[in-house]
C-alpha cells in the first residue's frame, strides 16, 4: 500500500528557517572583537562570551544587581555576557563588564564605588581573561 502524500503539508525544502544571530550591529561588532580576542590571545573565556552573546534575544543574559551582589566577592571582576539590571542593592566594590547596564544600575554601582566597563575596555586591561568570574 503506497501512503497518500497531503499536498496541505509543506515540503521540507519550501519551508524557511528563521536566523536566530543579532542584527544590532552593536552586538555584531562586539562579537566578531571578542572572538578575535579570544584566538589572539588564546583566551577561551572571551569565545564562551561571544557564543552567549550571540545566542538568540530569549535566552540572552539579564542579570539583577543583587544577582550579582550576591555571587560576588569585594574586588571581583565580573564578566556578565549580556544586560545588569539595577534591581538590587550592590554591597562591596565592584568591577563588572557587560554588553549593556541600566542607566539606574551605573548609579548603583558607581555610588557603591565600583566600576561599570564596557567588554572591550576588559579586554583591552586584561587579555588573557585572568582572575575574571562569569556570571550567566
Amino acid at each position: 500500500m503506497v501512503p497518500i502524500q497531503d499536498e496541505t503539508l509543506p515540503c521540507q525544502e519550501d519551508s524557511s528557517v528563521r536566523d536566530h544571530r543579532p542584527t544590532n550591529p552593536e552586538m555584531l561588532n562586539t562579537i566578531n572583537y571578542l572572538k578575535r580576542a579570544g584566538r589572539q590571545h588564546q583566551a577561551p573565556l572571551w569565545l564562551t562570551v561571544a557564543s552567549f552573546l550571540g545566542k538568540s534575544r530569549r535566552t540572552r543574559i539579564v542579570l539583577n544587581l543583587g544577582q550579582v551582589s550576591r555571587l560576588a566577592k569585594s574586588g571581583d571582576v565580573i564578566v556578565v555576557p549580556g544586560k545588569v539590571l539595577g534591581s538590587g542593592i550592590p554591597k562591596e566594590k565592584l568591577t563588572i563588564a557587560a554588553f549593556k547596564f541600566s542607566p539606574r544600575a551605573l548609579v548603583k554601582i558607581e555610588k557603591a564605588g565600583g566600576r561599570c566597563i564596557p567588554l572591550f575596555r576588559l579586554i583591552e586591561e586584561n587579555p588573557q581573561g585572568t582572575n575574571v568570574r562569569l556570571l550567566r
